[in-house]
């Protein structure tokens, strides 16, 4: 499920660069809207939408900080010592924080517009399309980066006897 959905985020992630675009509609609302009006279905998109929105996101944010902490995990572990033990308590809470924050202010534009407006209260007025603008191409450059290190450190050494 977590790679279907890096993979769609890589995708949509692209295509907002390429056409400098920052949507205002949810992904969730516009592919109901999408499949019903492409189906001929008739029922409310904006209950559905808002349900499914909120499952989605749930899903994403439970995976995506199960895999941070697994992957702090496992670099803590390397470099940690006795004497290193309190900076490294120090470091992991200072980037969770920052990645909370972060995840809060990227939620905010797959969430429906009413619901915008209450992180937006809570926020300030920030410039969010410059945050979402620089979120996508520092995603899409982190992406390709790791998808080419982790295939060069899976791909097996060619055994070459003369």
């Amino acid at each position: 499920f977590r790679d279907t959905v890096n993979i769609l985020h890589i995708f949509q992630c692209t295509i907002n660069i390429v056409f400098d675009r920052v949507g205002k509609k949810d992904p969730v609302t516009r592919g109901i809207e999408i499949a019903v009006n492409w189906m001929g279905l008739s029922f409310d998109v904006n209950f559905w939408s808002q349900h499914v929105s909120f499952i989605l996101v749930g899903c994403i944010v439970v995976t995506s900080i199960r895999g941070l902490l697994l992957t702090l995990t496992k670099f803590f572990y390397k470099i940690s010592s006795s004497k290193s033990s309190n900076i490294i308590v120090l470091m992991l809470a200072q980037v969770m924080g920052m990645y909370f924050l972060s995840s809060i202010l990227l939620l905010r534009m797959n969430m429906p517009p009413e619901y915008r407006i209450i992180i937006t209260q809570v926020l300030g007025d920030l410039q969010f399309n410059f945050y979402h603008r620089w979120f996508d191409v520092i995603f899409l450059v982190s992406a390709l980066t790791s998808i080419i290190t982790l295939y060069l450190a899976h791909k097996e050494p060619s055994h070459e006897h003369v």
